[in-house]
């Protein structure tokens, strides 16, 4: 075995060269935490062959044992060490396609006719307008306020007629409503006259309850509840449709003639004020 002492040398210097020996043996796997079996069995190795040197021996494992668990201390570092580094890149990578870069390594050249430039320019033009327009308006806002002539510079800018034209345009307008109120007047006047002159031609007084409803009422009806309920139907209301009422069921008979049979509701109708008009007048 190469790694024996020459005979006759002392026991000292054996296990100083078997520890030298060891550290060389152990220098690939300080870094690398590998090897652990040929390690222990290097180590049973060189037990054997030194014989009554147990306890240099001993002392050279606790040394092993020392700078394994510094070499897994290392190894944990590395370790740690190696994944800030990925999440480095990472967020490097990330800011890199969000548009970052680094001044120092980077040269950005800006376009004399820059479209963003452009665009910028652009809108703080047109803000400018628009605020000086909003200007104008506050002032004729507050001249209309005073109740006073607006000035001529305004009026260019809100194309406003003069005071003379308002005035007139006033008088305009109140001569409208009053014929408009005129002719509501009369409107009224003209229905009421045309509702009593029905109620006195057909004996029946006719009142619009909801939308294309019409409730019929005889003068000569025993009740007041007593009434005729017609709905319009068809294109224009051309025909109309008798409804169900607590009335309308006692004079079925003159249903059935007049509406179901003859299909004429003036005949109904007609029927209906004579019956009516016979009950009040018997005796």
């Amino acid at each position: 075995m190469k790694h024996l002492a020459p005979a006759g040398a002392p026991v000292g210097s054996s296990m100083d060269g078997v520890s030298r020996r060891s550290r060389s043996f152990l220098a690939p796997f300080l870094f690398t935490g590998a090897g652990d079996v040929e390690l222990e069995m290097e180590l049973k190795m060189l037990k054997s062959q030194s014989g009554p040197a147990d306890q240099s021996f001993l002392f050279s494992r606790e040394e092993v044992n020392s700078l394994r668990s510094k070499v897994e201390e290392l190894e944990g570092a590395r370790s740690r060490l190696e994944e800030d580094k990925k999440m480095l890149e990472m967020r490097l990578e990330r800011l890199t396609l969000q548009g970052d870069y680094d001044p120092s390594r980077t040269k950005v050249l800006h376009l004399r006719m820059n479209p963003a430039s452009a665009a910028r320019q652009h809108q703080h033009e047109e803000h400018a307008q628009l605020q000086e327009e909003c200007e104008r308006l506050r002032e004729l806002v507050r001249a209309l306020e005073r109740g006073g002539p607006v000035p001529a510079g305004l009026e260019a800018t809100a194309a406003l007629p003069s005071s003379k034209e308002v005035t007139e345009l006033k008088k305009q307008v109140e001569s409208a409503e009053l014929k408009n109120q005129r002719l509501k007047e009369v409107f009224q006047t003209k229905i009421q006259e045309f509702r009593k002159v029905c109620y006195a031609l057909t004996g029946y007084q006719i009142d619009i309850t909801t939308e294309s409803q019409y409730r019929l009422t005889s003068m000569y009806a025993e009740h007041k509840a007593d009434s005729l309920i017609f709905k319009a139907t068809g294109p224009s209301g051309s025909k109309m449709q008798l409804l169900e009422t607590e009335f309308s069921r006692t004079v079925q008979e003159l249903i059935e003639l007049h509406l179901l049979r003859q299909d004429s509701i003036p005949a109904f109708l007609s029927a209906l004020t004579l019956d009516l008009f016979s009950r009040q007048t018997v005796v």
